[in-house]
C-alpha cells in the first residue's frame, strides 16, 4: 500500500490562496477516481476538487473555513501499490500535516487526521446502545439544524445541555427526544406557557465561504470608495403598458420581458454620453479606465449570499436577448452553477430587490466600478398631470457613484437621462 497526497491545485488568474468551504469525504471513506473531494472558494467562484486516484482517505489537510495556500496539502489517500509519497506511519503523517497547517485555521476547528482530532481531547461518552456521543467543551456552542432548534424551543429545552451524537458534534432529533425523556420533557409545555419564557440561547455563526467574500468585498468598497447616492422618481406607466403589450404579442415566441431588460438598454445608451460612469478606478495606480463595452453586473441573491453575474457586451443585445441573459445568469447564480468568467469583469452594476425594493436604498458600489443603479419598488400613486389627478405607476431609482471619479452633477444628469429613456420607452428602440 502507498500514500498519495493531493495538493491544492493552481486555479489560475494569479490566485495564491483559497478558502476551504466544504468537505465531501471524511477520514476512512473509500473514494474512487474523479470523485468530488472538496469545494474551495476563490475571490470569484466556488471550485470543485476531484480525486485523482482511488483509495481510502487517510488524512484531511484542513478544516472548513480555513484559508489554504495553493500547493499546500489538501488530502492524503491510501492507495494500492506505490503512491506519490513514501509510506510513513499514520502518526507521522498526522504530525506532519498538523505542523504544516496554515496559521489562519480557526482554533475552534482543529485538523481532522487519521480519524482523530489533533486538539486537546477528553473521554467521549457513549449511549447505552454503544452510539458515540460527542462531548462539548465548556463554552462551546451547540450545533443543530433549524428544525431541531425549533423543536427544542417549543419544548423549552436548552440545547447546551443536550449531548450530541451527530457528525461534528451536531445535535440530532433523536438526541433531543432522548434528553426530553430523561428530563421529564416528553410532554412539552403548552405553547401559551412558552410565550414569555426567558430566552438565553446564543448562536455563533462562522463567517465563511461566500458570506466571508461578500463581507470582505463590501468592507473594501465602503472603506475605499467615497459614495454619494442620488434618488430620482420615475413614471413607468408607459413602460409598463408597452411591456405588457409586447409580452402579450410575443407570448411563447420570445422571452418574457421584465423591467430589467429595458433598464439594461437605457444604461447602454446613457453611458455613451457619460463614459466616466461605465468605468473602473484603480486608486493605487490613480488610473480610471473607461470602457466602450458595457459588461453589466446583475446583483442576484442566492441561497449562499449575494452574487453578481455579468451580461457580457450588453451593448449588442436588444431587450429580448437581454431578458434571456438576465434570466439565464440569475438562475445560474441561484443554482450555484455560474462560472468564474460569468462572475467577473463587470463595468457597471444593477441591483434590484423587486417587490421588496422599498422607497429608497443606498446601494454599495461593486468595487472597482464607479457606479451602481438600484431599482426600488413600483407602486401606483395619484399624480398631477395637466392639472388633473391621475393614477400613475411610479418607481424610484437609487443610484450610487464614486465621488472621486463622478461629480455630483454628472451623476444626476446620468440618472435624468435614464429617466428620459424609461418614461419615453420608444426612445429605447431608436439610435
Amino acid at each position: 500500500m502507498g500514500i498519495h497526497t493531493i495538493k491544492m491545485p493552481d486555479i489560475g488568474e494569479g490566485i495564491a490562496e483559497v478558502e476551504l468551504v466544504a468537505w465531501h469525504v471524511k477520514v476512512g471513506d473509500v473514494v474512487t477516481a474523479d470523485q468530488l473531494l472538496a469545494d474551495v472558494m476563490t475571490d470569484k467562484a466556488t471550485v470543485e476538487i476531484p480525486s485523482a486516484v482511488a483509495g481510502t482517505v487517510l488524512a484531511l489537510g484542513g478544516s472548513v473555513g480555513q484559508v489554504m495556500a495553493v500547493g499546500s496539502e489538501l488530502i492524503r489517500i491510501e492507495v494500492e501499490g506505490l503512491g506519490n509519497l513514501k509510506n510513513e506511519p499514520v502518526a507521522t503523517v498526522a504530525q506532519k500535516a498538523a505542523s504544516a497547517a496554515p496559521p489562519k485555521a480557526p482554533a475552534s476547528k482543529p485538523l481532522a487526521l487519521a480519524g482523530a482530532l489533533l486538539a486537546p481531547t477528553q473521554a467521549t461518552p457513549s449511549r447505552p446502545n454503544g452510539t458515540a456521543v460527542n462531548a462539548r467543551q465548556p463554552g462551546d456552542k451547540p450545533l443543530a439544524s433549524p428544525a431541531v432548534r425549533q423543536r427544542a424551543w417549543d419544548a423549552g429545552i436548552e440545547l447546551r445541555f443536550v449531548p450530541a451524537s451527530g457528525p461534528a458534534g451536531r445535535i440530532t432529533v433523536q438526541d433531543l427526544d432522548a434528553f426530553a425523556a430523561r428530563a421529564g420533557h416528553a410532554q412539552a409545555a403548552p405553547a401559551s406557557d412558552q410565550r414569555y419564557r426567558q430566552r438565553d440561547a446564543e448562536d455563533a455563526v462562522p463567517v465563511i465561504g461566500l458570506r466571508r467574500k461578500i463581507a470582505q468585498k463590501m468592507q473594501e468598497a465602503k472603506r475605499r470608495i467615497p459614495h454619494f447616492t442620488y434618488v430620482e422618481e420615475i413614471d413607468v406607466t408607459e413602460l409598463e403598458d408597452l411591456r405588457g403589450k409586447l409580452n402579450a404579442q410575443y407570448a411563447g415566441q420570445r422571452a418574457r420581458l421584465t423591467l430589467l431588460p429595458f433598464l439594461v438598454r437605457a444604461i447602454v445608451l446613457a453611458v455613451r454620453q457619460f463614459p466616466q460612469i461605465n468605468a473602473r478606478y484603480d486608486d493605487e495606480a490613480a488610473l480610471v479606465t473607461r470602457y466602450e463595452a458595457v459588461h453589466l453586473g446583475i446583483a442576484t441573491q442566492s441561497e449562499g449570499g449575494l452574487m453578481v453575474p455579468v451580461i457580457r457586451h450588453a451593448e449588442t443585445l436588444d431587450v429580448w436577448h437581454a431578458a434571456v441573459e438576465v434570466a439565464r445568469l440569475s438562475e445560474a447564480a441561484r443554482a450555484g452553477r455560474a462560472t468564474r468568467e460569468e462572475l467577473s469583469g463587470s463595468t457597471i452594476t444593477i441591483t434590484s430587490l423587486g417587490a421588496l425594493g422599498g422607497i429608497v436604498s443606498t446601494p454599495v458600489i461593486n468595487h472597482p466600478e464607479v457606479a451602481i443603479v438600484g431599482v426600488n419598488r413600483m407602486v401606483e400613486r395619484p399624480m398631477v398631470r395637466s392639472g388633473a389627478v391621475v393614477v400613475r405607476k411610479m418607481m424610484n431609482l437609487s443610484s450610487s457613484f464614486d465621488h472621486r471619479v463622478v461629480d455630483g452633477m454628472h451623476g444626476a444628469e446620468f440618472v435624468q437621462l435614464l429617466r428620459g429613456y424609461l418614461e419615453s420607452p420608444a426612445t429605447l428602440f431608436l439610435e
